[in-house]
């Protein structure tokens, strides 16, 4: 056993262990984090059916999605192969479910400890472990690999923020990478950063983000008629949406529509932070500016009708929906230094977008739109206001930008095939 590998285990067993008994006691008696706890720990209560199998892990809510894309085009090239898909939150658990039909199994994938580990890896028996995006989990990789699972890491990125960190535990990453069978990685900027931290580079490929093939087919025209019932919003009403939005950041968009509305004053704006646990923090913002506002939560899908300029999104899974009824788009965590948000979203519904210069995590979707002269770098609230309000009082230009964001996100489709195929070769 690699000398690297023995420490995690001792220090993962060490510190998961003996938290064990009192977490299962606190679960029991609140009631909480019970749901799927026996996946959790590996207890899963039948064995993968059907060959060839593929476990696919994606995280969350975006990873599901580009599973979405990469199952449905690894069924074609590999009819009946049986599938798992599992996730580690309750939303990403809940879509999966809602997207996937009864013959591919969802569940919570194991705690990263060696007893959980192996008893789930024996209880589904993959052919093939894949890894979506940056999932490097020891454990549970050396273990698949022990008992000869190959392993793919599939629409992967390693942002410049987290490879600093890898870098620091460079001798642990280059053992546990050595164990992937192929690195099917997302730019090739992605696919240089996974090679410093270890990876050989003759099993590294650049094959696009899947991100972008689900986009398009997920932008529905019949939801922008609904969100505009919800919202109570004409289609000529110019509307801000700041989309993710973070700590700090929500007091330079609510400056910069205080310069947007003294041009423009029926410009609607919409607020959607990042964790909506936060809406409070925004009213507050809002009060202080002598700005009055809604909450998404008091529209009751357009019983109680929408009658202020400002509104907060204070619900889960509805940003994407919403980004159809924007006439202009401004990304979070893009204006403090948290590595932006994904700008092909609105895109995608064809809308000029706009993000600050912290977009670390989504370089390639920020080249992509650049590239085809379709994004807007801003750098302070009072540049965002006059970009904003060129746009707005502009239509022809406006347009311009959405339909060329429109044009990066189709030309650069089809991702999800090409990391499909890295699969099934391995199959």
């Amino acid at each position: 056993m690699d000398i690297f590998y023995l420490i995690y285990v001792f220090i993962t067993t060490a510190l998961v262990i003996p938290c064990l008994p009192v977490f299962l006691l606190y679960s029991l008696l609140k009631g909480k984090n019970l749901q799927g706890l026996n996946e959790r720990l590996g207890w899963i209560s039948s064995s993968q059916t059907g060959s060839p199998a593929v476990w696919i892990h994606a995280v969350s809510l975006g990873e599901v999605r580009v599973a979405e894309a990469t199952v449905n085009a690894l069924r074609k090239m590999v009819p009946g192969c049986a599938i798992t898909v599992s996730t580690m939150t309750e939303h990403g658990r809940n879509l999966a479910r809602e997207l996937f039909d009864k013959d591919v199994r969802v569940l919570y994938a194991p705690i990263d400890l060696i007893f959980f580990v192996r008893a789930a890896l024996k209880k589904i028996h993959p052919d093939v472990l894949v890894l979506l995006e940056a999932e490097i989990w020891p454990s549970w990789i050396i273990e698949a690999k022990r008992k000869g699972i190959r392993i793919a890491m599939v629409n992967g990125r390693i942002s410049p923020r987290s490879l600093g960190r890898y870098l620091m535990l460079r001798p642990l990453f280059k053992s546990i990478l050595a164990k992937f069978d192929c690195f099917s990685m997302i730019t090739d900027e992605d696919r240089k950063r996974i090679t410093a931290m270890g990876a050989d580079p003759s099993r590294t490929v650049v094959n696009g983000n899947a991100k972008f093939d689900l986009l398009t087919k997920l932008a529905d025209p019949s939801i922008e008629k609904e969100m505009r019932q919800i919202f109570n919003l004409e289609e000529d009403t110019p509307v801000l949406i700041a989309g993710s939005t973070h700590t700090g950041e929500e007091a330079m968009v609510v400056e910069a529509y205080k310069l947007i509305v003294k041009q423009i004053p029926e410009t609607v704006l919409f607020i959607a932070p990042r964790h909506i646990d936060r809406a409070g923090d925004i009213a507050s913002i809002l009060q202080k500016n002598q700005i009055e506002f809604q909450f998404r939560s008091s529209l009751k899908n357009g019983i109680t009708k929408r009658e202020k300029r400002v509104v907060i999104l204070d619900s889960f899974g509805e940003l994407f929906k919403l980004y159809s009824v924007g006439t202009i788009v401004f990304l979070g965590g893009s204006l403090v230094p948290l590595g932006g948000q994904n700008p092909l979203e609105p895109a995608a519904w064809g809308k000029a977008v706009l993000y600050g210069p912290s977009m670390e995590d989504f370089l390639d979707a920020k080249t992509l739109l650049e590239s085809n002269h379709a994004g807007i770098e801003v750098s302070s609230p009072a540049m965002l206001a006059e970009k904003a309000v060129i746009l707005l009082k502009d239509k022809a230009l406006m347009q311009a930008y959405g339909t060329r964001a429109l044009d990066a996100v189709l030309k650069n489709s089809r991702a999800a095939e090409r990391h499909a195929a890295v699969i099934a070769g391995l199959l």
